[in-house]
């Protein structure tokens, strides 16, 4: 934030882009904001459509639609302070545009066209940003902000859900567990999480203290399936679809529709890893859908680690981390696993404190 750089490269970091793209857009100065081959394939014209109208000066450097942008000085910021936004696709387009409005001249009202996807993240950025002085109206589908001044307060970062589920799914596999996380909260603003609740599905339970929580087997019989809409928690998704192939467990997911513009094709990159150790994850055919207009996708089988199989990164952390706790079957090796440096550096290091062996492959 504080870089004079001409070119910043937000590496394969999609929330740190889109975010970025909306700070940047209304500041003087002109920079070119540019990421990963992977970035350049993630698209962002919603939000540079929204943000020109708004008065941004943006332009494509390569296919349009697409990164890299050079944004300049605005031409007219606040040109408008009504806006309607596709709320269907990614909801960090919306909490980009939320996280600016209050600095626009006359604020923003925001009107959600679609299904609302990912609504718990919304709710997370205007309750962050309400701690910090910023009052919001959310009635329907439609966000006013007026124009008003962020007030700078102490803040205590909580650790993420999403890192945790890799601890759960460890537990899922084990036979005995006891095993304390700390930073996480039971009054959380994160949609994630709703893990503890998921994870009570495959024998593991919570005990929360005050800044920690604590993993315990509880030994109990299993259900023969597990069954969740992932709408407003995506990013648990793909570990959820690994604790059901560890485990042999029938799967059924609802609302992955977000996980073809994550860091990569995630619903292809889960077929494609799955099918490594025997597991498969098929999209139910719409006559044998329960709801209307809903897309099902089914994991069967159960994870045969056999051989040392190589499991695909693709430039995603989470991906890295998801299949990790499959080691507790069989040695794996996991590519390209720098990529976990975007959100979780520490991570091969955790796993060794945790007695797992995990070495540097030639």
């Amino acid at each position: 934030l504080s870089s004079n750089a001409g070119v910043l490269d937000a590496g394969a970091a999609g929330t740190t882009f889109r975010f970025l793209t909306a700070l940047l857009a209304m500041q003087p100065g002109s920079r070119i904001l540019t990421g990963s081959p992977r970035m350049k394939q993630r698209p962002i014209g919603i939000l540079v459509e929204s943000l020109r109208q708004l008065g941004a000066n943006i332009e494509y450097l390569e296919k349009d639609g697409f990164p890299p942008l050079r944004i300049n000085a605005p031409k007219n910021p606040g040109a408008v302070h009504r806006l309607s936004i596709p709320a269907d696709t990614s909801s960090q387009y919306i909490s980009a545009l939320l996280m600016i409005a209050p600095n626009l001249p006359e604020g923003l009202t925001l009107e959600l066209e679609g299904t609302v996807v990912s609504r718990p993240y919304i709710e997370m950025t205007l309750q962050l940003m309400a701690r910090f002085g910023v009052r919001h109206e959310w009635q329907g589908k439609t966000i006013r902000i007026a124009h008003q001044a962020y007030q700078p307060k102490d803040f205590v970062v909580e650790a993420d859900w999403p890192a945790a589920s890799y601890y759960y799914a460890m537990a899922a596999f084990s036979e005995e567990c006891s095993l304390t996380l700390n930073g996480l909260f039971k009054k959380s603003l994160q949609g994630d999480a709703v893990l503890p609740e998921m994870m009570e599905q495959f024998g593991v339970k919570t005990v929360f203290g005050d800044k920690s929580i604590r993993l315990l087997k509880s030994g109990g019989e299993l259900k023969p399936y597990f069954e969740w809409d992932f709408l407003p928690c995506p990013d648990l998704a793909q570990t959820l679809a690994v604790v059901c192939a560890g485990l042999g467990m029938h799967g059924l997911f609802t609302g992955l529709e977000t996980l073809r513009i994550k860091e990569t094709d995630r619903i292809s990159a889960l077929q494609h890893e799955l099918a490594k150790v025997q597991v498969f994850l098929a999209n139910l055919p719409g006559r044998f859908s329960k709801k209307p207009r809903k897309d099902f996708f089914v994991v069967e089988g159960k994870a045969v680690v056999e051989g040392c199989p190589v499991f695909e990164t693709y430039e995603d952390h989470r991906m890295a981390m998801a299949f990790a706790p499959l080691a507790m079957f069989g040695e794996i090796k996991i590519e390209n696993p720098q990529v976990v440096e975007k959100s979780y550096p520490a991570f091969c290091d955790d796993l060794r404190k945790l007695g797992f062996s995990v070495q540097e492959a030639e």
